[in-house]
């Protein structure tokens, strides 16, 4: 209840619409397949929570890596699949660890805020280089469906998922790029079957509220180290 109380008005708005958006555009585009619809309106969910630093979010994220994975694979977007399932699932998993252990002030639903060091950040983004690499290699074996965004996409899902780990605000802002790679992937599969267009709603859905969620941890942060 205390949750539900501390939602803004804006959130209300952004999640709401969000969900109305995704609802909308799965009929329209003459989907079928329930499962697709229940997916997208759970990760619109996670990522509110996730914008609130709620540890529940994470925990949500992984029953959304094991749909989006199923999804991916009818695609033949195996980089997608094995993104979510065997990366960003595990990472996942492990962030819920840490945000437990870190609450803000003993609050269970909000996760303290850290502030990385720049070395920190260098180590990321140097060991998304490898992990890259060899992502393209095993996806271009697999016949993957438009290698070359699909690369992007766990390129900047890794950047992401290793930055919510490590509990920083800009995890968010990794997302909404990963969100446009994402938007992108799934509008060139429209063009071959409009039913896909519901999703590339849902990663436009997903862009705004990441954006919401970058700019809401900067606050959060503000709040948290403020005396």
């Amino acid at each position: 209840m205390k949750f539900f109380k501390s939602i803004t008005v804006f959130e209300y708005v952004l999640w709401g619409g969000g969900i109305a958006a995704i609802v909308l555009s799965f009929f329209l585009c003459g989907n079928s397949d329930y499962l697709n619809l229940i997916g997208s309106v759970w990760g619109c969910t996670t990522l509110i929570l996730l914008a609130k630093g709620n540890v529940v979010g994470q925990i949500m994220s992984l029953l959304f890596s094991a749909y989006y994975g199923y999804v991916s694979f009818t695609m033949r977007y195996y980089g997608e699949m094995i993104t979510y399932l065997c990366m960003t699932a595990p990472i996942a998993l492990c962030a819920i660890v840490g945000w437990l252990k870190h609450p803000f002030r003993g609050k269970r639903t909000e996760v303290a805020v850290a502030t990385p060091k720049f070395h920190t950040y260098l180590a990321v983004f140097l060991f998304s280089v490898p992990v890259t690499v060899t992502f393209y290699f095993v996806l271009k074996a697999l016949g993957t469906n438009n290698l070359a965004w699909s690369t992007v996409s766990v390129l900047t899902s890794f950047v992401a998922v290793s930055l919510s780990l490590l509990r920083s605000p800009y995890y968010a802002a990794a997302y909404a790029v990963n969100d446009v790679a994402l938007i992108i992937l799934w509008s060139l599969a429209a063009a071959g079957d409009r039913e896909y267009l519901a999703l590339v709603v849902c990663f436009s859905v997903f862009l705004f509220e990441d954006v919401y969620g970058f700019v809401n941890w900067l606050r959060m942060r503000r709040r948290q180290n403020s005396p």
